[in-house]
């Protein structure tokens, strides 16, 4: 019988296929015990299963580049490091030597008492690492039960469940997975933005949907409008037709955009930067013509190895990157490590309280001065090469920009007397995250000489919202009246004193708010390749100076319902 359900669009994108439904993990194992004969036989299951594991996680993490490699690699180490965890692993095999359990029934109750540990503590964060625990328990659950019926990949189907990690997309990209359709889930969260980057449709929150669908059903799933079908008429079959074809012509259209100017319909130039971290992003950067690199994120470099890259390591990676632009502008962004990120390199704080609100970014690089001195020669060595300039991320006071651009001056003034050649101008940034950057900007502007506009950070410390927590869905959103105020007044002080300003996160690479960014004020997008030609189509549909006029109504939209209004309208006339 046909159902529908509504979600909220995360990925653009249509798919036809079966469902195959995976179940919130509740893991109920019934006790089950083994006879002394099979005891080692059970811990070489076992000892297997954990094998696989490591080396899924081990291809995942190799298979990682480009958008948020840094961002998914940090789920894919901490599940790694979990599974290397030794009182996890002489429990398991206590379990199965001394009280004879199977390998299944011990792998519950580790669970179990692993999530009761963490359920225990005060911190919100700490708490919601159980899910983390969650995901390696049942890798190594499907592990020993590989090869038994239904245990196979997602190749051509749409994967129905109740969440989804970002740690888990590329594997199933690589398995073929059509689309996802999960009962939870933002927006906004990590999981959302790396499958737009991937191209994988996915709709969250689509409420009921568990309930009601089966292994084996035949779905329609529209990422675009957050629409899922269960076994579809002949009416949406021929929607869904419709939409591929729009799609594909879609495509054809955007790809012929590659050469062409970023230019609204009355004549304005708008300059797309491209984010990147990786020679593939830079490659496809230069290919699309982005305008240069708005946002070089280099944490990739410290977290893939156990000890925080050298000079060379780190100048080599910022030439490279700079060469690969062909005399395009390039930004580099210092080190934004925290404590939520998963760092072997032991550069940040084990044991936050609160990593989000931690020592991060720019506070964490002047408490290692002797890592943030050797980024600075790496990145000023670099910028002999071409156009490079240098954004911190996480600024909260003038005090701290003051003391990165003496630090910068000393670095050039030392590499120099070593014979290296070093630009004369390199730029020094700010991005805006933290409200108080943004409130007191006035104040910080005679020490930068550009802006970047880190969305992500900045909506979810704005509206007191975790993006990865799924109950606060509702608020993540940058169409809050407050973050348009913000967002304003940050162009507007920028460009009363005369400086660049760029929004560089996920709201700047989404089609739907070019409109809205362009009536602010903005002029310099910052966003993955993967999403530049359509940003670029956007642009290229709106007429700057309507929106400009419109600009009065969208500032007096009092709630998301007048804002979304406001947004559906401009779309509509250009």
């Amino acid at each position: 019988m046909r159902r529908a359900f509504t979600g909220h669009g995360a990925s653009r994108g249509s798919a036809l296929g079966h469902a195959r439904v995976r179940l919130p993990f509740l893991f109920e194992v019934s006790e089950q015990h083994i006879a002394e004969a099979d005891i080692a036989t059970e811990l070489a299951r076992l000892h297997a299963a954990i094998q696989d594991v490591r080396a899924e996680l081990h291809a995942a993490r190799e298979r990682l580049h480009g958008a948020l490699a840094h961002e998914v690699g940090e789920f894919l180490d901490l599940h790694a490091l979990l599974l290397d965890d030794p009182e996890l692993l002489q429990g398991l095999d206590a379990l199965i030597r001394d009280s004879r359990y199977s390998a299944d029934y011990a792998l519950r109750l580790q669970r179990d008492r692993l999530a009761a540990v963490f359920a225990a503590m005060d911190d919100d964060y700490f708490r919601s690492r159980s899910e983390d625990v969650d995901q390696v328990i049942g890798r190594l659950h499907a592990a020993l039960h590989r090869g038994e019926p239904h245990a196979g990949g997602v190749a051509g189907e749409i994967l129905v469940t109740d969440t989804v990690a970002p740690a888990e997309l590329v594997q199933l990209q690589s398995q073929g997975v059509l689309a996802i359709v999960t009962t939870g889930g933002s927006m906004l969260s990590h999981a959302a933005i790396l499958a737009r980057s991937l191209h994988i449709p996915l709709v969250v929150g689509a409420g009921e949907v568990l309930q009601h669908v089966n292994d084996g059903d035949v779905l329609v799933v529209d990422g675009a409008r957050g629409r899922v079908v269960v076994s579809p008429d002949a009416t949406d079959l021929r929607e869904y037709r419709t939409r591929r074809r729009d799609e594909q012509r879609e495509r054809r259209q955007l790809h012929r955009l590659r050469r062409e100017p970023t230019r609204t319909l009355d004549g304005v130039d708008i300059r797309l930067y491209a984010n990147a971290e990786s020679r593939a992003d830079v490659a496809e950067a230069h290919a699309l013509g982005a305008a240069g690199l708005g946002l070089y994120r280099t944490e990739y470099l410290f977290l893939r190895g156990a000890v925080a890259p050298d000079e060379d390591t780190q100048f080599r990676a910022y030439r490279d990157a700079v060469l690969g632009m062909t005399g395009r502008t390039v930004t580099i962004r210092t080190l934004d490590l925290g404590a939520d990120k998963a760092d072997r390199g032991g550069l940040t704080l084990p044991h936050e309280p609160n990593p989000a609100l931690g020592c991060r970014g720019v506070r964490l690089s002047l408490a290692r001065a002797d890592i943030f001195a050797v980024q600075m020669r790496a990145l000023l060595r670099a910028s002999g090469y071409g156009p490079l300039r240098i954004l911190v991320p996480m600024v909260a006071t003038r005090e701290e920009m003051l003391e990165v651009a003496a630090l910068l001056h000393r670095t050039r003034k030392a590499l120099r007397a070593e014979g290296h050649h070093v630009a004369d101008e390199v730029p020094l940034g700010a991005m805006i995250e933290v409200p108080a950057a943004a409130l007191a900007l006035p104040a910080l502007a005679d020490t930068v000489d550009f802006v970047s506009i880190g969305t992500n950070d900045l909506v979810q410390y704005l509206l007191a919202a975790d993006r990865n927590n799924d109950a606060l869905e509702a608020l993540q959103s940058p169409l809050h009246p407050a973050v348009l105020r913000v967002l304003r007044e940050v162009i507007r002080t920028c460009r009363a004193c005369g400086l660049p300003v760029a929004v560089c996160g996920e709201m700047a690479g989404d089609p739907l708010f070019v409109p809205l960014l362009l009536a602010l004020g903005l002029e310099e997008f910052s966003l993955h390749p993967t999403t530049l030609l359509e940003v670029r189509q956007a642009i290229r549909a709106c007429d700057l100076g309507a929106l400009r006029r419109r600009a009065g109504a969208l500032m007096r939209a009092r709630d998301r319902a007048a804002i979304e209004h406001w947004m559906q309208r401009a779309a509509s006339t250009p």
